[in-house]
């Protein structure tokens, strides 16, 4: 490697990615340093008052120019560097005063020269009033101003970020917003909150140069008067000329940036967070109603006309002002002309899309073929829809929400006999069936078959007949189950509701419920959402407690103990697990109604210690239960599942509560007749009677436990 290369090599680390950029701050720090230790000529306090002059009307354009305050984030650290940029070049210019200053008011550079000669009149009275009136207007209004603005701005943003972070979240969970987008907010929301938390202290920065310059302007003027008396032989009047004009003149030019600087902030402070430049909504909402001119024009020349007045002046800006004000209502007047004037457009050669072409997917449809029409039209004799009503009636009643309708239409891509029932468009079951017969259902009391064609009820799955109207009755005295088409479909799409439940409670559907419980429990729902839980955060749990056969008819417990755990978690899981043993009493009602004994299978410890082991290795992300462990859990708990319904009581497995989320997903699709309950779900005045116990070779038999009070 050769030196040049090295060498472009290590500046390129140097320099960074920003090339010379880079070195700006550190270039300004060491600058700082230098002017407070280095005594600096008069020609380079010239440039650099000029710099900072020019610093601080780039900073004040930049604030009045950006079209969100964010944009300018930066702002903090660009107002502290200014600001001891500023403190700095009045250590090395009263330096320079108090050395030199016997020599004349030219010792200390023309900047300060010329703010002391000509902009005062080289009356030091003049600049004293000068100087006190740009402090009072820096410190009392403006910095004062700023500085309680920003407080209050800071409070009232980091008091608002708990709620725009859960309206992110609900937006998200409501797939309104995707995970890059509400990333993208939540960074905003987080930099909003560190630039308005770095603005409150910032404005102190400002509050304290404007002190500082007063301090600086006596020890100056103090200083100066003792140094050309008691060193250089100045008498006091001499003395008091030349370092009272080098003071003042450079107090001003302290004072102008400081005046600026403080202005910027106020600006900054006092934007609102919509987008745009300032300029622009400034012009927009002053000039944005011309009544407000024209009352002001018609003020200002009755002003004009009062004798004594300074007529010309006030004549002709409400002249000028009356004239602005009929060129914007003539503007705003030929725009509405515009808009309301009749359009006369061609048709355009091509249908153009928009949002209405987008179809909106229903809830929940049923398609037919076209040979199940009859059974859709009432004309032509159809029942379905009034079945279909009365199964959406009594499901509504059952799953404690309202059910949404079911859109019915003909799919001429089906075959003739054969339906589809569709979810939020996805298909969850379909059939075959024929409109002039009907389905005979099971083997019959007497045995054999019937005449006709053979198939599968589509709800459970049986074996059935389709077959002629003529052999009903002889089918029904031989114990086969009789339905007709329409009720099959209506069965079958009854079944699917149930086992879909979760996914059709949405949003807009808890909404409903909690302002139907706020009717009578105002105080609950009030305390529950969103004081306690997000709605995204209730809607899941609900659709929880239906994915696993729970019904949310029982909203006023549900909701008590939301609002009671609410407080402790905000995992769906963990607050679904609370709210079922808070239902406990219906969920063993629903499976035993009066009996006192619930049948249970069990788990033998040692297996129940391995689904444990293999529910935490899911957590950390490696392979949970074997393959071959699950496949003998699922026979053995679908032989004992058959055993159970043979004997005609309901398939219950009980299992530590723990594991129980995690049992209830595997086996929920797999075995829909066994409901997984855990040991503090299970309802006091209920006993307990273990029928097997899945890892023991010995299935128990007669056994009866009392069922343990839940927690």
């Amino acid at each position: 490697m050769t030196p040049s290369s090295l060498m472009s090599r290590t500046f390129g680390v140097v320099l960074g990615p920003g090339g010379g950029a880079g070195l700006a701050a550190p270039g300004i720090v060491l600058l700082m340093l230098v002017m407070m230790v280095v005594p600096i000529p008069a020609f380079g306090l010239d440039v650099l008052f000029t710099f900072n002059i020019a610093l601080s009307l780039i900073v004040l354009l930049v604030s009045i120019y950006a079209v969100r305050p964010l944009e300018f984030s930066s702002f903090p650290t660009v107002l502290l560097a200014a600001t001891l940029l500023r403190l700095s070049l009045n250590v090395a210019s009263t330096r320079v005063v108090l050395l030199e200053g016997h020599t004349g008011t030219a010792s200390a550079g023309q900047v300060i020269e010329s703010f002391g000669d000509f902009v005062i009149g080289g009356n030091y009275a003049v600049g004293f009033v000068v100087f006190s009136i740009l402090v009072i207007i820096n410190f009392v209004v403006v910095t004062k101003g700023a500085g309680r603005v920003s407080e209050v701005g800071a409070r009232f943003v980091l008091d608002a970020m708990p709620g725009k972070q859960m309206a992110i979240d609900s937006d998200l969970n409501a797939g309104i917003l995707d995970r890059e987008t509400a990333r993208e907010r939540r960074a905003e929301i987080a930099a909003e909150a560190d630039f308005y938390g770095s603005m409150d202290g910032a404005s102190k920065f400002v509050k304290g140069d404007a002190i500082a310059g007063l301090l600086v302007l006596a020890i100056n003027l103090i200083g100066g008067l003792a140094i050309g008396m008691g060193q250089h032989g100045l008498d006091f009047g001499d003395a008091a000329r030349r370092y009272s004009l080098l003071t003042i003149g450079d107090g001003l030019v302290a004072q102008l940036p400081s005046l600026l600087l403080s202005m910027a902030t106020a600006v900054i402070v006092t934007r609102v967070s919509a987008a745009g430049d300032m300029g622009n909504q400034i012009g927009l909402q002053l000039f944005e109603d011309p009544r407000a001119l024209a009352i002001t024009a018609m003020l200002l020349l009755a002003l004009g006309l009062v004798p004594g007045m300074p007529n010309v002046v006030f004549l002709g800006l409400g002249l000028t002002l009356g004239f602005v004000a009929w060129k914007i209502a003539s503007r705003k007047l030929s725009a509405d002309e515009a808009d309301t004037a009749p359009q006369v457009s061609m048709p355009p050669a091509s249908a153009e899309l928009d949002w209405d072409d987008v179809e909106q997917v229903d809830a929940i449809s049923l398609e037919v073929g076209y040979a199940l029409v009859p059974l859709v039209v009432r004309e032509r004799g159809g029942t379905l829809p009034d079945r279909v009503r009365a199964v959406r009636r009594k499901l509504t009643g059952e799953l404690g929400f309202l059910v949404p309708r079911v859109h019915m239409k003909d799919d001429p891509d089906l075959a003739p006999n054969a339906y589809r029932v569709r979810f939020s468009g996805v298909v969850a079951g379909e059939s075959e069936l024929y409109a002039d017969r009907h389905l005979a259902v099971g083997n019959g009391l007497l045995g054999g078959s019937l005449a006709g064609i053979q198939t599968k009820d589509p709800t459970f799955g049986m074996d059935a007949t389709w077959i002629e109207e003529s052999l009903v009755e002889e089918a029904r005295a031989r114990g086969f189950t009789v339905v007709d088409p329409a009720t099959v479909v209506a069965t079958h799409l009854g079944r699917l509701v149930e086992r879909h439940a979760g996914t059709l409670l949405g949003h807009e559907e808890v909404q409903e419920l909690l302002d139907s419980l706020a009717r009578s429990a105002p105080r609950l729902v009030e305390d529950l959402t969103p004081k306690t839980l997000a709605l995204p955060v209730i809607v899941r749990v609900l659709r929880n407690l239906l994915d696993e056969g729970v019904p949310v008819t029982d909203l006023r417990t549900i909701a008590g103990t939301l609002a009671e755990r609410g407080a402790l978690t905000q995992d769906p899981v963990e607050l679904t697990a609370q709210v079922r043993v808070a239902l406990r009493r219906l969920i063993t009602g629903r499976l035993t109604g009066f009996a006192d004994t619930l049948p249970v299978i069990t788990l033998d410890p040692a297996l129940e210690a391995m689904c444990t082991a293999a529910l935490e290795r899911e957590r950390n992300g490696a392979v949970g239960i074997e393959p071959g462990l699950a496949e003998r859990l699922y026979s053995s708990l679908a032989d004992c599942v058959a055993q159970q319904d043979v004997d005609g009581e309901p398939a219950v497995l009980l299992v530590e509560p723990s594991i129980r989320p995690w049992l209830a997903g595997l086996v929920r699709h797999t075995i829909p007749l066994l409901h997984v309950l855990a040991w503090n779900e299970i309802a006091e005045t209920k006993r307990l009677r273990v029928v097997a116990s899945i890892g023991n070779e010995q299935n128990a038999s007669a056994a009866t436990l009392e069922g343990a009070p839940a927690p």
